[in-house]
């Protein structure tokens, strides 16, 4: 089968930082799915791992955490889905990647793709909605009827704030306070919900009282975290809960403790790499997420099309996505 692949971690610009190569197709067993893989997303780990994360050996890593597909074979414990199945996921941090043709994956963590999307609209959603979820629902604890309560969402308009805001903009009554720096960014938090929208290049606590913002209940940083700390200790309302889900070289509690905030790390790999006992929520929530796409109460959050699942093209959305500049989600489709 074809699959994108490296050995050795280099900077984008090279060649061979991603290679077109030929690998067997797996085989599903136990609870595997053996998915064919119609369209993919790219994500901040993607480029993370290529870069950081060295290979074992001389075997070629695959990555890629977001895919749209057709089941094309099962294992045999599998009892959620079957073979010509339309599914979506984001797959499983200690495992191969959707960088290739064909893929296993857990069906604990597998759900139906939405009806009304196209592969590569869907694409675009599984690893994004899932974190965003998670950090909303599972850490934060949001609570979901009080209209009193207030939520500030910095770096609102990447992957996970476009379809963060969207949930709790439907799911809950929260006033929804996202981040951007741009015109365009920040249209595109307003159409999909926010409430207000203000400039992360400023002091996020002038910002506020700027536009006569109260404090937030909640406070959700997507990136930047250690550069927005400070500001975040003091703005965010006293027993306020703040969450995060970049990777801060260093993260300073104590300016937190006055006002007894509780801090959150969301990490939505947790659940398949430690194959904890409530895996099978992924489950769940991709499912949740497909049934509000079909219904029409979220959509994609699909940015750019990158052409067909190549190298090259991977490349290219590599480059563009550690730009920081992308608006919404980056997918290939087809190879």
């Amino acid at each position: 089968m074809k699959a994108i692949g490296y050995k050795d971690n280099l900077p984008i610009e090279d060649v061979n930082s991603l290679q077109d190569i030929e690998l067997q197709i797996p085989q599903a067993v136990g609870r595997d799915l053996l998915v064919d893989i119609k369209a993919i997303s790219v994500n901040p780990a993607d480029y993370k791992v290529r870069a950081g994360m060295p290979v074992e050996g001389d075997d070629w890593k695959v990555i890629g955490w977001d895919a749209t597909g057709i089941v094309k074979a099962v294992g045999d414990e599998v009892s959620l889905f079957k073979v010509g199945d339309e599914v979506w996921y984001a797959g499983d941090f200690t495992r191969q990647g959707s960088y290739a043709q064909y893929q296993i994956v857990d069906e604990r963590i597998v759900g139906k793709k939405p009806s009304r999307l196209s592969y590569a609209e869907a694409a675009a959603l599984p690893l994004t909605s899932l974190t965003a979820y998670e950090l909303l629902f599972d850490r934060l604890q949001v609570a979901k009827d009080d209209a009193s309560k207030s939520i500030l969402v910095i770096g609102a308009a990447g992957g996970v704030g476009s379809i963060l805001v969207q949930l709790a903009k439907k799911l809950t009554k929260l006033n929804i306070i996202g981040t951007a720096s741009r015109e365009e960014t920040t249209a595109w938090l307003k159409d999909l919900g926010a409430d207000a929208v203000i400039n992360h290049k400023h002091k996020l606590s002038e910002e506020l009282e700027k536009y006569h913002l109260a404090a937030p209940d909640y406070v959700v940083s997507l990136n930047g975290t250690e550069q927005h700390a400070d500001e975040i200790a003091k703005l965010i309302k006293p027993q306020g809960k703040f969450g995060f889900i970049d990777d801060p070289k260093s993260f300073n509690v104590m300016p937190f403790k006055a006002k007894a905030v509780s801090t959150h790390i969301e990490f939505m790999f947790t659940r398949s790499m430690f194959q904890t006992e409530d895996m099978m929520e992924q489950h769940h929530i991709l499912n949740e997420v497909s049934e509000l796409i079909d219904n029409g109460t979220i959509k994609t959050t699909l940015g750019e099309n990158f052409g067909i699942i190549n190298a090259e093209n991977l490349r290219k959305a590599h480059a563009f996505l550690e730009t920081g500049k992308a608006k919404g989600k980056l997918v290939l489709e087809g190879f």
